[in-house]
């Protein structure tokens, strides 16, 4: 049972921030305590949010750059085999092969160069699926509740903003902030009685 509220531990003071603001929002009449208590209530729900979204070891989500594209992109040059043997090189000599010999030594070269063209779309492909698995293993963080709760701080410090110019303009106008006050007022005003 201790393990269990050891490892939840964070709820605690979040429910605590919540009931209270909640109290406060019910309990209080005057309106610039109830904002207070909407204050503490959208704080419970950043922090619970934000708790959430903690992943204990996780990394951020950036991944490293690969060389995917690189290898891919078209440069083959000498370690796909092109001009590392003298592939080319050797038709040219004067030999004194006939053309069976000379045949067979074409057919050699593009078996050699077949060859490492596979080896080399085999190392290719084996770097990516090395760079897939090792992301794979990677634990990362989910950036999304962060941004979200990021939003939503501004959005609140924006409507506490404009409930904070409504009660200066019902204090203008009332004369009070109290709400059991302005009710009477609003009640006198309707009737017609001067209470």
């Amino acid at each position: 049972m201790l393990e269990a509220i050891l490892e939840r531990f964070n709820y605690i003071p979040i429910v605590i921030l919540m009931m209270t603001g909640l109290y406060v929002i019910f309990a209080t009449g005057n309106l610039v305590k109830r904002l207070v208590g909407l204050s503490l209530f959208q704080t419970s729900v950043f922090l619970l949010y934000i708790t959430i979204g903690k992943v204990f070891g996780g990394q951020p989500p950036i991944l490293e750059s690969s060389h995917h594209g690189d290898d891919h992109g078209g440069d083959y040059g000498a370690s796909a085999g092109y001009g590392a043997t003298g592939y080319g090189d050797d038709h040219g000599d004067d030999h004194a092969d006939t053309d069976h010999a000379d045949t067979g030594h074409a057919e050699t070269g593009h078996a050699e160069a077949s060859h490492a063209d596979a080896s080399h779309a085999d190392a290719g492909h084996g770097a990516y699926d090395g760079a897939h698995h090792a992301a794979e293993t990677v634990l990362y963080s989910n950036p999304l509740p962060h941004v979200l709760i990021l939003t939503a701080i501004v959005v609140g410090v924006a409507t506490l903003a404009v409930g904070l110019a409504l009660v200066v303009r019902i204090r203008e106008a009332y004369g009070t902030i109290e709400d059991d006050a302005i009710n009477a007022a609003d009640y006198s005003r309707e009737t017609g009685s001067s209470e």
